[in-house]
């Protein structure tokens, strides 16, 4: 089902989703009322959303919708600094999936992305219950500087949602993180943004060069580069170089997890929900290399899409549900400060 005020839209919307055999376009409705109705009569498998209507907006239709009938939801929404932040919320309110509105005309590559990422919302799982606090591991954050470990997390569809879960349980003095989530750049922007003002660690976009510490959360920017990492005497530092082999996806997980190899008794490294199989192979590098490697279980997963294709090659040493995860992080990284206190001494 389409939901947009924009008559010119919803006729190419339909275009684009019946042009894939898998998807029938079963109503179209222009604002929050009609839809509510046209939901009620059709009963779709998966509703594309314009955040910007007319009324009730999309962000207050979302969280009723949540609440009340809770259906897996793409949204469409522009690029403005404001449209960028409510797509955002819209995510951790548990929409699947955000897509650009299109500009200037589309291609074939654009149409058929669209077409798979619908079709993924509506085969997703939704991950609606109340995401508990988990609590800290109770072990003070002793500082080695030199072999203080990093936590390395990937996630794609359904990450907005599981990384406000799982950053929400970690130590907020803990190691430093660094994340790669697949998501247009512009949106990353305002999601750095909300999780710097939601947590006590500091939030921000990776630069080239930048010397990271304990309590720091940093995403790779999708700047057309990906992000990897060196220790420069005994500090973890960013890096971003170009994309030149073409990477499927840019920023790359794999990309992320294959420059921390040299360093791999150091790393704690997660798979998170999304399509695809980023990560897996960096992941499986990892593990190989001494790594704690963790993935996130079937059940809780919104597209259980890369930690399955990293299961299924021996990449993680453990799955775990989500609201579990960041206390087995916690106490891995207890646990790497406990090993380096005994070899001190």
């Amino acid at each position: 089902m389409i939901v947009d005020d924009s008559p010119l839209l919803r006729r190419w919307l339909r275009v684009v989703l019946e042009g894939n055999r898998r998807l029938v376009v079963v109503g179209e409705a222009s604002d929050a009322q009609e839809a509510r109705a046209v939901i009620k009569a059709t009963r779709p498998d998966v509703i594309t959303l314009d955040i910007e209507m007319p009324g009730m907006n999309g962000l207050v239709f979302l969280e009723k919708l949540m609440r009340l009938n809770p259906l897996p939801v793409v949204v469409f929404s522009g690029v403005t600094r404001d449209n960028c932040e409510t797509t955002v919320r819209a995510l951790m309110l548990g929409a699947v999936d955000c897509l650009k509105k299109p500009e200037n005309g589309t291609n074939q590559r654009l149409r058929d992305n669209i077409s798979r990422r619908v079709f993924s919302a509506a085969c997703s799982r939704l991950q609606l219950a109340p995401r508990p606090r988990v609590a800290n591991a109770s072990v003070p954050a002793v500082r080695h500087q030199g072999h203080e470990p990093i936590l390395l997390i990937g996630a794609s569809t359904g990450g907005v949602a599981a990384l406000d879960t799982l950053l929400g349980g970690l130590d907020p003095a803990g190691p430093p993180v660094v994340i790669v989530q697949h998501m247009p750049g512009i949106y990353l922007v305002s999601f750095s943004q909300l999780l710097d003002r939601r947590f006590d660690q500091d939030v921000l976009l990776a630069r080239p060069g930048m010397v990271l510490a304990p309590g720091q959360i940093v995403l790779a920017p999708a700047l057309g580069q990906h992000t990897a990492l060196v220790r420069r005497r005994g500090q973890w530092e960013t890096r971003l170089h170009a994309d030149e082999e073409g990477a499927k996806h840019c920023p790359s997980i794999d990309q992320l997890f294959h420059s921390a190899v040299p360093y791999a008794r150091d790393v704690i490294a997660t798979i998170l929900t999304g399509l695809g199989q980023d990560g897996a192979r960096g992941l499986k590098a990892l593990r190989d290399a001494g790594a704690t490697t963790f993935g996130q279980d079937k059940d809780s997963s919104t597209v259980y899409g890369m930690p399955r294709a990293a299961w299924d090659i021996g990449a993680v040493e453990r799955q775990y549900p989500l609201a579990e995860m960041p206390q087995a992080i916690n106490q891995a990284a207890a646990k790497h400060r406990a090993r380096l206190v005994r070899t001190r001494q």
